[in-house]
């Protein structure tokens, strides 16, 4: 296990580059589970959840070759079982489901699980694909699914907390070969989708509205092999773009999408950072002392539950009183905690975090609970005064590809350890 030393408090100017989207990769590497076509990836972060999704691949039948930032997927689908030991550590692999069931007619897929940040039940899963005529039950921790046909329908995906990305990804994947019309009514809304969309229209699927509330799917009977090149990961620049603004910085985000990041960036430019879209770049400049402004995290086009933490490491440095609510996910605040462990002033009522910005923070050693709140402790201990360890960066590994490597070349001293 290893843990990042971060000696803070130094300055940060020049160029950091966003790599391939994490959350749109995990579902376009489960649709190629769709074709016995070739199907070549490039832009694929190296990330330890990209590296589980591959090896799960290949335990389902593929043939998954893996290079610098590319992953070639080919052969045949030939085993319906998606094991506990591969999709325990990832939710995200859940997605198989629904191409298993559209390829062999049945899927033995492990149950997700909860999680640190809060229960991500499966019901909006269950809710879609039985709409597709599948039959399915529970046993030992596993979702048994069977339909020998899966035919079109139309359906409501909207839950208690909005839309699910996921369970969206699901149907739509599932429902690419079935038989005539499905329409699906509040589906999730994220970039993430977008771009499952794309990657299934360019093998031959018929797709229409990916990306609104309303996707409808008309079934064919076979989609081909694709080279196709992913898109940046909006969550790793909307990172860039808050230590931009914590550190007081003069940074250009390379690779990123303002489109993606309106909501993030529409907050920020109120508090008071200065903001651009450079073609396909984001430049922040960011000199002078911020304002406070209160947040609430929706389903995308709203602001980002994955930047909630890293927002709050912003406000912890930010003269005057935040709130800060999560409607995604109400009990994602371990990061408060830790936070506090470096001098900030944050307490937590019932479902918000309340946050009194002070003049500085110290380091100290942190403990990482889950992907996004690393970012923050990464983010407040290159501000804060002193040296600051993050302990269990595994966590980091899952969602920023080289992100000491990324943090140094702005000139940040940041390395790792063992532990």
């Amino acid at each position: 296990m290893e843990k990042f030393v971060i000696e803070g408090g130094k300055p940060l100017k020049g160029e950091i580059k966003t790599s391939g989207s994490k959350n749109a990769t995990l579902p376009v590497l489960a649709a190629t589970l769709l074709t016995d076509g070739v199907c070549e990836i490039r832009n694929i972060p190296k990330l330890r959840d990209t590296l589980t999704m591959c090896k799960l691949l290949r335990s389902l039948g593929k043939t998954v070759e893996i290079g610098a930032n590319k992953v070639t997927v080919s052969g045949s689908v030939n085993n319906h079982v998606a094991d506990y030991k591969l999709v325990s550590t990832m939710r995200g692999s859940f997605c198989v489901l629904g191409p298993l069931l559209a390829k062999l007619g049945k899927a033995k897929v492990s149950m997700p699980g909860g999680c640190i940040i809060g229960v991500r039940p499966i019901d909006l899963h269950m809710k879609g694909i039985t709409a597709l005529g599948v039959k399915s039950d529970f046993e030992a921790g596993y979702v048994i699914a069977r339909a020998p046909r899966l035919k079109g329908a139309q359906m409501y995906l909207g839950g208690t907390f909005g839309s699910s990305v996921l369970a969206t990804a699901n149907v739509m994947m599932a429902a690419s070969l079935a038989h005539g019309e499905t329409v699906i009514e509040s589906a999730a809304c994220e970039p993430e989708i977008e771009e499952l969309g794309d990657f299934l229209s360019s093998m031959g699927a018929k797709i229409e509205g990916q990306g609104t509330p309303r996707i409808i799917i008309n079934g064919v009977r076979k989609l081909n092999g694709i080279n196709y090149k992913m898109g940046p990961d909006r969550i790793e620049a909307g990172t860039f773009l808050l230590l931009a603004a914590a550190a007081k910085s003069d940074i250009l985000v390379r690779d990123a999408h303002y489109n993606h990041l309106l909501a993030l960036i529409d907050k920020l430019q109120m508090i008071g950072v200065d903001v651009q879209k450079d073609g396909a770049d984001i430049r922040v400049k960011c000199k002078k002392t911020l304002r406070p402004a209160n947040i609430v995290t929706h389903p995308h086009p709203g602001f980002p539950t994955d930047l909630q933490a890293q927002y709050m490491a912003l406000m912890a440095i930010t003269p005057g009183v935040s709130i800060i609510t999560d409607r995604v996910f109400p009990d994602r605040f371990m990061h408060i905690a830790e936070l506090n462990r470096m001098g900030a002033s944050i307490r937590r009522d019932a479902g918000v975090a309340i946050v009194e910005g002070v003049k500085k923070l110290f380091g100290a050693p942190v403990m990482a609970s889950d992907l996004r709140a690393s970012a923050a402790l990464v983010i407040a201990g290159l501000v804060a005064q002193g040296q600051t360890q993050v302990h269990r960066i595994y966590h980091l590994d899952r969602g920023y590809e080289d992100l000491d490597g990324k943090l140094t070349g702005l000139g940040a001293r940041v390395y790792r350890e063992k532990e």
